[in-house]
């Protein structure tokens, strides 16, 4: 026996093997053993205290998001967000931003000014310097100086200078103009007095972020400068934003202008009007307002819109900082906007349709600007990306909902609209998950045809047609007379389900609709796909009385809402089946209703031989080769095909929905309206 090592280092686990004929191999070489550095002390003198703004160049990502384009531009949001907390204080009226070659950029403001005296908790140190050089240093601790603030955390204007290497500040207080200017978060000197100045007051503030940090490829971008700056002219009304840039930086198709004033007192829906300028509204009008103190708070600001052949978008802002991923304010506005939507269909009755929405269905298309002016809020991470106070839900909704009950009240016509649309995006969400549900399944096997289904023997939608008839008997009879190859037969029970009105749950789960929908094989609403069709022709077979009237009438509505398509294609016809039988010796002949009887009593029987006339009570009562002969024989047959009048979609869905909906206060003023030619002689009692 030999023994082999099966550790190759040594170890006691061996394993006996048998010895073989085979020449031996040579030993494999083992890999030398690798000295492992030495793990250092783990004592007082590894432990590192990173002292003023040296935490920021070390990690400016969690200042500031990271160093790429994003962050850079969040240095500009920093400084103007200070500004703007003057203005929306009352303090100041316009802020400059100006953009130099270089990448070297100044905001100025008329406010107030940072305070430049001694600060009583650092000896020999300004006030200014303090807060430039110190995290967590600023005015907005304490609500007495500002009651609302972007700048939250007092670490703004200090990242800004540790990021920058070059940066200066004047500050214009008291008719006395002061100077200090800085590198990498070191003061390079102390705060000078530069002289008296009379009519100018405020802050300016001009720096240039450091290479080091942000590379030397990275540089500000004039367009989203100009947007930034524009959007906070409008989230304040009260403040004039004046825009400057070099005109060497400025290039490309579309360049912003070399200068520009902002100033918007319509806030909010101005900046909404421009935002979907050239977009189709579903409603019109732009629901929007303004309120002060919401709950003893600062302010809120709304405009909201839903476009009709847009995607929806939200912006929002707490304290005129943006929050592009919502947060609580959001989260009130929707739920006020979805509340608001039930209460209307309470109101007019449909409230029914709106069990199945969700808030996602309210803002599909939905175009909506909030703004909120909140005391302390917070914000999740220093980027302030999103609002994270509880209160804002609850004060954004019950705002909002009471303006919103109003301006759906006021205008009950564009309510309606938009319920209906919004019941529809409901409905196709449904729709896709119920249909996505079923390529799942049929993934695996392939799904099954309705049991009552009388398929054709031909492969390929060409040539074929089916037959939708109502009722297993009037099915036996076309089941009979139809021709096998060609001519499939799908009976139905009764009158079908009105999706005009009905929600989608019910549409959903309706068996005669699913077997239909399975039968043609092709998908409905957006999964409508005609390569899928497995018939040419889909006819609508049904007695030729006001029930088989109305069942294709409900048909019709149904292929309609579901499947258009269908109809476009050219796909969708109605059978004209007789409903007298007329014969006087060995002549016979059939009559589609009264005024067609009465014609061919006049212009096909002569003499004064009786004519028998017969009635037929429905399809089922004909035999099956009365039924071939007048209905389903393609030689003999007519058929009307059913299209959209003159391409008029609008006008049609209009009248669908005023006859097939769920308002019957429509239909009667239909009936109203057409009383007067109503002829008793014409009814059948």
């Amino acid at each position: 026996m030999a023994e082999r090592d099966l550790f190759g280092g040594g170890a006691a686990l061996r394993k006996s093997v048998e010895p073989s004929a085979a020449p031996a191999k040579a030993p494999r070489a083992r890999p030398a053993l690798q000295a492992v550095p030495a793990v250092p002390e783990y004592d007082a003198s590894t432990i590192e205290v990173l002292e003023g703004l040296e935490p920021v160049r070390r990690r400016p990502g969690m200042y500031i998001g990271g160093t790429d384009e994003r962050a850079l531009h969040h240095l500009f949001a920093e400084v103007i967000d200070n500004a703007m907390d003057e203005a929306v204080a009352g303090h100041a009226s316009f802020i400059e931003v100006t953009l130099e070659a270089g990448d070297f950029l100044t905001v100025t403001d008329n406010g107030r000014g940072i305070p430049v005296d001694r600060h009583p908790k650092f000896p020999g140190k300004s006030a200014l310097e303090v807060i430039m050089t110190t995290l967590h240093a600023g005015g907005k601790f304490d609500s007495k100086v500002y009651e609302t603030s972007g700048g939250l955390h007092g670490v703004g204007i200090s990242v800004v200078n540790a990021l920058s290497d070059v940066l200066e500040v004047e500050v214009a207080r008291n008719q006395v103009l002061y100077r200090q200017d800085y590198s990498r978060g070191a003061p390079l000197g102390p705060l000078k007095e530069v002289g008296r100045v009379h009519n100018r007051k405020g802050t300016r503030l001009r720096f240039h972020p450091d290479p080091q940090i942000f590379g030397p490829e990275l540089h500000f971008q004039p367009r989203r400068l100009f947007k930034m700056a524009r959007s906070k002219a409008y989230l304040f009304g009260g403040v004039e934003i004046r825009w400057r840039c070099d005109p060497a930086l400025l290039s490309g198709p579309d360049p912003v202008p070399a200068e520009a004033t902002f100033r918007f007192p319509g806030g909010l829906r101005d900046y909404l009007l421009r935002e979907i300028e050239g977009a189709t509204p579903i409603a019109e009008g732009i629901f929007a307002g303004k309120i002060a103190k919401p709950g003893g708070h600062g302010s809120l600001e709304w405009a909201v819109a839903w476009l009709a052949d847009h995607d929806g978008f939200s912006s929002s802002y707490c304290n005129t900082i943006p929050t592009p991923e919502g947060g609580t304010h959001e989260g009130g506005l929707r739920v006020a906007l979805l509340r608001g939507l039930r209460e209307h269909a309470e109101r007019v009755g449909q409230g029914k349709r709106m069990t199945s929405v969700t808030t996602d269905d309210v803002m599909a298309q939905c175009a909506a600007m909030l703004s909120v002016f909140i005391r302390e809020p917070e914000f999740q991470g220093q980027t302030k990306d999103k609002l994270a106070t509880l209160e804002a839900s609850r004060i954004v909704e019950s705002a909002i909902r009471d303006a919103f009950d109003h301006w759906l009240a006021g205008s009950p016509t564009q309510a309606n609209r938009l319920l209906d649309w919004v019941v529809d995006r409901a409905e196709e969400r449904l729709r896709r998950r119920a249909e996505k549900e079923v390529a799942r399944k049929t993934a695996t096997r392939k799904l099954r045809l309705p049991g009552k289904l009388a398929d054709c023997s031909r492969a390929g939608a060409a040539g074929s047609e089916l037959f939708i008839v109502e009722g297993d008997s009037a099915g036996g009879s076309a089941k009979q007379a139809r021709d096998r190859a060609t001519q499939a037969i799908l009976p139905l029970r009764g009158k079908i389900l009105n999706v005009a009105s009905a929600g989608r749950d019910k549409l959903v789960a309706n068996q005669q609709l699913s077997d239909l929908g399975q039968a043609l094989g092709c998908g409905t609403g957006s999964q409508y796909k005609e390569a899928d069709l497995r018939y040419e022709k889909v006819i609508i077979m049904t007695d030729a009385d006001v029930d088989g009237a109305h069942i294709a009438s409900l048909l019709i509505t149904f292929f309609q809402r579901q499947m258009p398509k269908l109809i476009d294609g050219g796909h969708l016809y109605l059978a004209m089946p007789p409903l007298y039988r007329l014969t006087q010796g060995a002549k016979t002949v059939y009559a589609r209703d009264e005024a067609h009887r009465t014609e061919l009593l006049r212009t096909v029987f002569k003499g004064s031989a009786k004519v028998d006339v017969g009635r037929f009570k429905g399809l089922g009562e004909m035999l099956p080769g009365q039924l071939k002969e007048t209905t389903m024989d393609p030689r003999k047959r007519k058929l009307l095909r059913v299209e959209i009048q003159d391409g008029d979609l609008d006008g049609t869905v209009d009248a669908i929905e005023r006859l097939m909906g769920n308002r019957p206060e429509a239909r009667f003023a239909f009936i109203q309206e057409r009383s007067a030619f109503a002829d008793e002689s014409q009814l059948d009692i």
